[in-house]
Parts: structure tokens; C-alpha cells; sequence
């Protein structure tokens, strides 16, 4: 038996949500600074620069992390390699390798409470039951998910996509029933969540940061022709077609 004390019940943490095994919580203020960097760490509190972490509870699910996430565990915790053979470590390694991804991702499995490295990024808990049981990734936003979803390269529908629409030519895809965790460089108070029934969404830019895998994308011209699309000014966008949901960072690399 184990308890956690002056943690989550501390006056200077905030629980900020909840879902599956995962508890993201913030500090409130940097309480360990120095007469240096007090300035600093004034403005950083003022403009909602605070260091989160997610709580991982075993109990309720086991979980996939990325690698390195981990800071500290307690209880019954057993971790693995979560490979299941030689055939699985080359599919993982070749996956890792062209998606960008860490090759291998760690399982955690028990009855105990693991909790992730800080980090000053925002955390996004999205249930893929309400994106149709399917979800692809922009690089770099996977941190941890329920064990039981599937891992899987998901190549752009055509290398123009890739090329023309500012995007990587794979992307990592997870499909199942259950919950993942992402690190974003954004708020959620900033995403924009849009959701399509048989139709087109078309954005101008590099803007979306997760999509249903059941959407298909494509880049294609802004108007019908090219003409059309120089007067637009758009040029080529990125579309976004079918039954789904896509979520929007407009904000992040906004210029004033």
C-alpha cells in the first residue's frame, strides 16, 4: 500500500482534467526561484507559463508512453518493451523511422500511479470514441495513450500532399477505443474543433494538428482554376474531406 501526500491535494497544483487513466495537472506558481530569476518567473505565471504533468493511474488502464516521459512511479508497476516478437521490432523500427516517432514506446502495466516529466507545453485528453475510433497526429504531439490503441504510419494520399501542403509525407495514426494524451504548444482555450459530415473543410496552411483518420486529405488549388486561385491570393490549400473532426492551431504561429 502506498499514499501520495502534498501532491495533487497541495494549494499550488490544479487538477485540470480527467479522462481514462490520465490526470493533467498545473502549478500554479514557480515557488523555487531565486532573487535572479524572480522577474522571470513573475511574467511567466502572469502569461499562463506554468509547468504541467500528467498523473497516469494504472488501475483504470494500462499505458503506452513515449520514450523518456517517465519521472517517477510508485505501487505495482511493470514495464515492457511492449514488443510482442522480432517480426513486431522492425515493423515498430521501420514505423519510428519514417514517421518520426520514437521506434520503441514503452508499456506500462499494474495497479500503481505513474506520473510524466513537467513540462511547460499544454495537454490535450481526447477519447477516441468521439473521432470515430481514429485519429492521425501532426509530428511531435503523441505523449501517451491507452495501452489497447494501435499504432500505425499513415502515408499522405498523394506526395503533393506532402510536398505542396507543408506537411511530412507520414504521419503516426492511432485506431482504437480509448484515450490519448498530446503536448501541444497550444491551450485548448486556442483550438479550434471542427467537425464534418460528408463535407470539405480546406485550410491555408500548417494549421491542423490532429484529424479524424477517417477524412481524406489532399492539397489541391484554392479556386477551380489557376487563375482562380491567383486572384484568391490562397494558392493551394489543404482539404480536408468526409465524416470526421479536425483540430485547429490558427494561433501558434501567429505574426503581428
Amino acid at each position: 500500500m502506498y499514499k501520495i501526500s502534498n501532491f495533487t491535494n497541495n494549494d499550488d497544483v490544479k487538477i485540470l482534467n480527467t479522462l481514462g487513466p490520465f490526470t493533467v495537472v498545473e502549478y500554479q506558481r514557480d515557488l523555487s526561484v531565486s532573487p535572479n530569476d524572480a522577474q522571470k518567473a513573475y511574467f511567466c505565471n502572469e502569461m499562463n507559463v506554468r509547468k504541467r504533468q500528467v498523473i497516469c493511474e494504472l488501475s483504470k488502464a494500462s499505458i503506452t508512453l513515449q520514450a523518456g516521459a517517465m519521472q517517477w512511479m510508485v505501487g505495482d508497476v511493470n514495464a515492457t518493451t511492449g514488443l510482442k516478437g522480432v517480426g513486431d521490432l522492425i515493423g515498430k523500427a521501420v514505423r519510428g523511422k519514417i514517421s518520426g516517432e520514437s521506434a520503441i514506446k514503452p508499456e506500462y502495466k499494474g495497479s500503481g500511479t505513474l506520473v510524466l516529466e513537467p513540462t511547460y507545453k499544454h495537454i490535450l485528453l481526447l477519447d477516441l470514441a468521439e473521432w470515430n475510433n481514429s485519429i492521425v497526429l501532426d509530428d511531435g504531439l503523441f505523449l501517451a495513450c491507452d495501452a489497447q490503441l494501435k499504432h500505425k504510419v499513415v502515408m499522405r494520399s498523394n506526395l503533393s500532399s506532402a510536398v505542396a501542403g507543408n506537411e511530412g509525407l507520414f504521419n503516426l495514426g492511432i485506431v482504437g477505443d480509448g484515450v490519448v494524451c498530446l503536448e501541444t504548444p497550444c491551450p485548448w482555450e486556442e483550438l479550434i474543433e471542427i467537425t464534418l459530415q460528408d463535407d470539405v473543410l480546406k485550410v491555408d496552411g500548417n494549421m491542423a494538428i490532429a484529424w479524424s483518420g477517417s477524412l481524406n486529405f489532399t492539397v489541391e488549388r484554392s479556386g477551380k482554376s489557376l487563375a482562380g486561385s491567383a486572384v484568391s491570393g490562397e494558392g493551394l490549400v489543404n482539404v480536408y474531406r468526409g465524416t470526421g473532426k479536425v483540430l485547429l492551431a490558427p494561433l501558434e504561429n501567429d505574426i503581428i
